[in-house]
């Protein structure tokens, strides 16, 4: 679903495709308390889609197996997309429900099968299969794998399955294919038709508290993603928000769906799996204790386009690029924080603690500008009590070139490129404060 789309949707949903996949197999030719099977479920069948025609998000298609070929011989392709989805198509599949004789096998798999083919494709749609039969598969094939890997490939959601005065033992045949309701009369059938289509046409209430410290719901103003359990599609990106009333705002997700969710703090929250229940309001929680850390240069021009790289503590993963005079908001918890000026400032373990801003100050730099009257090699370091620590080469194609250096005492170490004797290496010290601009001379 597409949050940027301005549409009058029935249940929040853009577009839903309901297949109905319809069972016409010699069985359903039996009698079943006042009627036939097969009259009984497609007279239910058509009170419902003219319930359906005229909500303006909702595309029916009828497929119906078991009717084309009799028994004996066992023909397990007799399965066909009678009615393909369409605009004003209800009176087609009404008079194709009318004239359906009950004559061959259940073939079950195949139909699941080919049902993949129905669904034209169409990013904003949640396509549904709604599979009313009186039987178990009666050719080869699995159909909880088939319906494993719809899902999976995101090509329909878990399936409907009604069982019409069905042994009570077949459930366990159906409930990996799908949600299984048994429909042990007449009236149940009808109130299970009711139910699903409910569902279907429902979304369901949801309401995400990102926990501070104190377990209080107040952070927010971050992007949640939803993403399908079963095939790891985005079902939504929503922008945590709070209300006026001062409560985390109220969703509404599609309860026909299992969801992985992610928040995306820094670093981001997943919450594996999300159940949601038709008709039922559902709270989620999360512990989001978040502050800041500010990155604040005494330099306003020098450091303008600079970036720090910030790690969670210990870890060698980067977890986000800051820029220069920014804040921005971390859950709390110790990181590591890598400036790429010259030299290199390595800070570990710095503390971001709930609702507060830990600030990082970087010193105003100088500008150096090394000077040689012929190209050569050189390499500058820092001076740490005898120690030298390289912190960069000089560029041997320049004669002149500036840097931006930190405060503190460097040495130069240059040699022209032409010189066929060490001891023209020229090594000169130089100090470098807070807004200065110096000339070094290597000659």
């Amino acid at each position: 679903m597409h949050g940027q789309q301005q549409v009058d949707k029935v249940g929040g949903f853009f577009s839903t495709r309901i297949l109905f996949v319809f069972d016409a197999s010699q069985s359903m030719a039996g009698y079943w308390e006042s009627d036939q099977k097969i009259n009984i479920a497609r007279n239910f069948l058509i009170n419902v889609i003219d319930s359906l025609k005229d909500l303006q998000n909702i595309q029916m298609a009828l497929r119906v197996y078991g009717h084309q070929s009799p028994v004996p011989p066992q023909d397990c392709k007799d399965s066909k997309l009678e009615v393909p989805f369409g605009i004003n198509n209800s009176l087609q599949i009404k008079q194709k429900l009318k004239f359906l004789t009950p004559k061959g096998t259940t073939p079950l798999t195949y139909s699941l099968e080919r049902a993949a083919e129905d669904f034209p494709p169409c990013d904003d749609c949640r396509n549904i299969i709604i599979l009313i039969t009186d039987g178990i598969e009666a050719c080869e094939g699995d159909p909880c794998d088939v319906s494993k890997r719809l899902q999976q490939m995101g090509i329909t959601l878990k399936p409907f399955i009604i069982g019409i005065g069905m042994d009570p033992e077949f459930k366990k045949t159906f409930d990996c294919v799908g949600y299984y309701y048994d429909a042990v009369n007449e009236k149940r059938f009808r109130e299970v038709l009711d139910i699903i289509i409910t569902q279907v046409l429902n979304t369901t209430s949801v309401q995400v508290n990102l926990l501070d410290q104190d377990g209080n719901p107040t952070e927010t103003n971050v992007n949640m993603t939803f993403y399908d359990l079963v095939s790891g599609k985005v079902r939504y990106n929503i922008m945590h928000t709070i209300n006026l009333k001062g409560d985390p705002d109220i969703l509404f997700l599609d309860p026909l769906v299992s969801y992985k969710l992610v928040i995306h703090t820094l670093p981001p929250i997943t919450i594996d799996t999300v159940i949601v229940t038709a008709g039922k309001h559902t709270i989620i929680g999360a512990d989001a204790p978040q502050g800041y850390i500010e990155l604040k240069s005494l330099g306003k021009t020098e450091y303008r386009e600079l970036q720090a790289i910030i790690r969670e503590d210990g870890m060698m993963n980067t977890l986000n690029y800051q820029k220069m005079n920014e804040t921005d908001k971390y859950l709390i918890g110790k990181y590591d924080i890598e400036i790429p000026t010259l030299p290199k400032i390595l800070l570990e373990d710095i503390e971001v603690l709930q609702s507060h801003t830990t600030t990082i100050e970087i010193p105003r730099p100088g500008i150096v500008t090394f000077l040689s009257p012929i190209s050569g090699f050189g390499s500058l370091y820092i001076d740490q009590d005898n120690t030298m620590e390289w912190i960069a080469n000089l560029d041997m194609s320049e004669k002149r070139q500036s840097l931006v250096i930190l405060p503190g005492n460097y040495v130069v170490v240059f040699r022209v490129k032409n010189a066929f004797s060490a001891l023209t290496t020229i090594v000169k010290k130089f100090s470098v404060s807070s807004g200065s601009s110096i000339a070094i001379e290597l000659n």
